[in-house]
């Protein structure tokens, strides 16, 4: 099965926030998921701010072989603007959205706005404990 990680899940992970932290732990010792570029670009700016330009830095030499890293193309920009323009999200959201679409993966995250019953991506709830 293949699995596409949004922004919430790598910065879940960097926090050591549980249950999240190891289950992606846990998943980039297994295989390489997928995340798009505008995803990695959020988390370098998150931990940037919050910490320091060479804690993201930092960051994005220690996660960039552990990912199959995703340039959107114009069709997945185009993609990520549909799901913006239909489902209420951030726009580097619909990317993770659009990014697991197309690679026909599973989005692992426990954000909120891409947790959605009738979303057309599948996806897996990192908030919940009893998931394995």
């Amino acid at each position: 099965m293949t699995i596409a990680l949004d922004s919430w899940a790598v910065l879940r992970l960097l926090e050591g926030s549980e249950p999240a932290a190891s289950r992606v732990q846990d998943l980039l010792g297994e295989q390489q998921p997928v995340m798009s570029w505008i995803n990695l670009g959020e988390v370098f700016y998150v931990v940037s701010r919050d910490l320091s330009m060479a804690e993201g830095e930092q960051v994005l030499r220690d996660l960039r072989p552990l990912l199959r890293l995703d340039l959107p193309t114009e069709q997945r920009v185009l993609e990520a603007a549909r799901i913006k323009a239909e489902y209420p999200m951030a726009y580097a959201d619909a990317f993770a959205a659009a990014t697991a679409l197309a690679h026909d993966a599973t989005l692992w995250t426990g954000d909120p706005e891409l947790l959605l019953e009738d979303a057309p991506w599948s996806y897996e709830d990192l908030r919940d404990a009893n998931r394995r």
